[in-house]
């Protein structure tokens, strides 16, 4: 299996990014069909573990059948998670900058109001509002329609894993500066939730920006979440890990892996029918998705495709899980295989590899204008009697 640190060593920024993004498109794809069911129903319903692309749970029924209607999970498409970090890139392409909450204000939160796009799962255009979750129709009704104040315009939204499933193009920009990613995610998820939420969003970009440093493995991107996170994310994190050390095949991870994250999701054991405390704040509970795609990770030590597949049966929220896991795969330096990422990008009627072209210009950018920041408070701090940029 690929890579490990010696392995991806040689790989680009532009690698990185591209593998990052098409990674985490391709994830998504192939969690939709499963998304919301048990591992057990999976096998059931496919007569064995999914390997790759698959059609919708109900057939040529997808249109009417509950609860997945209107939308054609399956065949390649992508859902709301690549849709919301498509969007997220073109706002980085106008601002040429660092992000912060009013930017999801100014900029995201028109793009998915006013500009009609096709959506894979409606096989139409339409606005991207129509087709995210209720929990990104909240970035409409706080912000655009309540005028709240962007830095706090999360709080009160449930508390799931919809700031952290758009947050690889913010690590990326901070490529190999994790707690920048970390501190950035922050500010711009403060505009979409709170909680462990918008801390999810924080740690999910910093393993991303961890993932592109040259030399990067599973256990040091899980290192660097560890060392940034906070309160349950930290302790889910951990415990999954943990758990998913003594595993190398995600068959035997699965019933683990869940076990290990069960004492901090809120959700419960019914993914369909939450409990009563589901979703709500607490400094002791964690997301699912992001603890998941790490422990996944581990399991395939970096290997792409081994990592998205375990994080597809996994089911559940496998979609969300299949995107972290992606990009932190990519942007370790793991191939996406061609003939998933083709089919993908020709099914959802995109070109997956256009957002990344724009991100990593972007990237470059703005990392030479920190650098130039940088230089003038090093010169500004040595005039103070500190000590010198040279010293």
């Amino acid at each position: 299996m690929t890579p490990k640190g010696e392995e991806s060593a040689g790989a680009s920024l532009d690698d990185r990014i591209s593998g990052a993004l098409v990674g985490a498109a391709v994830g998504d794809a192939l969690g939709g069909p499963v998304e919301g069911y048990s591992p057990d129903q999976i096998l059931e319903r496919h007569g064995g573990r999914v390997h790759g692309i698959v059609g919708p749970w109900n057939g040529d029924t997808w249109r009417t059948a509950r609860p997945i209607a209107p939308y054609h999970k399956g065949d390649g498409h992508v859902t709301d998670d690549t849709l919301m970090t498509h969007a997220l890139v073109r706002v980085y392409d106008r601002v040429r900058d660092h992000l912060d909450a009013y930017a999801i204000a100014d900029h995201l939160v028109p793009d998915l109001m006013t500009n009609p796009r096709w959506i894979p799962e409606l096989e139409a255009e339409a606005l991207p509002l129509h087709r995210v979750f209720l929990a990104e129709k909240w970035l409409a009704t706080r912000l655009h329609y309540g005028h709240a104040d962007p830095r706090e315009a999360g709080v009160g939204n449930i508390v799931n894993c919809g700031a952290a499933m758009y947050m690889a193009p913010v690590g990326l920009v901070n490529a190999a500066n994790p707690r920048a990613a970390y501190a950035e995610a922050l500010d711009i998820a403060g505009a979409h939730q709170s909680s462990y939420g918008r801390e999810a969003a924080g740690v999910f970009a910093a393993a991303v920006a961890a993932a592109t440093a040259p030399g990067a493995t599973p256990d040091s991107v899980v290192g660097v979440c560890l060392s940034v996170a906070k309160d349950g994310t930290r302790e889910a994190i951990e415990k999954v890990c943990e758990a998913a050390a003594h595993h190398t095949d995600f068959e035997s991870a699965l019933v683990p892996v869940r076990a290990a994250i069960a004492p901090y999701d809120t959700v419960g054991p019914d993914y369909r029918s939450p409990s009563l405390g589901a979703r709500r704040p607490s400094r002791l509970h964690a997301i699912e998705e992001l603890p998941v795609a790490l422990g996944m990770l581990t399991v395939a030590d970096g290997d792409y495709r081994h990592a998205v597949l375990g994080s597809v049966n996994y089911g559940r929220d496998c979609d969300s899980i299949a995107t972290m896991a992606g990009a932190i795969a990519g942007a370790l330096g793991s191939p996406v295989p061609q003939e998933w990422s083709k089919r993908v990008a020709e099914a959802s009627r995109l070109d997956l590899w256009e957002p990344p072209r724009t991100l990593a210009a972007v990237t470059r950018e703005i990392f030479t204008r920190d650098t130039e920041g940088r230089r003038v408070h090093e010169e500004c701090f040595a005039r103070l009697g500190g000590p010198s940029c040279s010293a």
